[in-house]
């Protein structure tokens, strides 16, 4: 989980490779309409993340039980009790670094949908993990191998 630009799609998919789970890029789980949305330049609503939570929460089911990535921003905690409530077992790692990394990172990106100017509304949206959530916080701040070392040593720690 983090705000768009923090690595989880790079992260993510190394973190499957050195778990020998399948990977799913969340991004991939919108409906065309939110991606034409935040193309647009305009962050989605409760209500638009809403298939698409549900989508990524029938992914993580059907996943239960050989075990699986999958990369989903889940800035607020009502986002991740919905996933959590569908796999109970589901570990978040909070893909976490300085705004100025992150948006130097998505600024530099090419090709992704996400126009560098909602970074500020996921930020202002980002709840980070509680206490009683299952999950941890991970620097993004070294390479992304070592940021993916990091992840597996959460999830195989847990």
């Amino acid at each position: 989980m983090g705000v768009s630009g923090s690595g989880k799609t790079t992260v993510g998919q190394l973190l499957a490779q050195g778990l020998g789970v399948p990977y799913a890029e969340g991004d991939d789980f919108h409906p065309a309409a939110n991606v034409a949305k935040m193309r647009a330049g305009h962050p989605l609503d409760d209500e638009d993340r809403r298939p698409w939570l549900d989508k990524i929460a029938r992914w993580l089911t059907g996943h239960a039980d050989s075990g699986g990535v999958v990369t989903c921003s889940a800035l607020k905690r009502r986002y991740r009790d919905r996933l959590a409530s569908a796999a109970p077992h589901v570990l978040f790692l909070h893909l976490d670094g300085s705004s100025e990394l992150i948006a130097a990172r998505i600024t530099a990106r090419q090709g992704h949908f996400m126009p560098p100017e909602l970074l500020r509304t996921q930020i202002a949206d980002l709840e980070p993990l509680g206490d009683d959530e299952a999950g941890a916080a991970i620097p993004i701040d070294g390479t992304p191998q070592q940021t993916a070392a990091l992840a597996l040593a959460a999830v195989t720690s847990s």
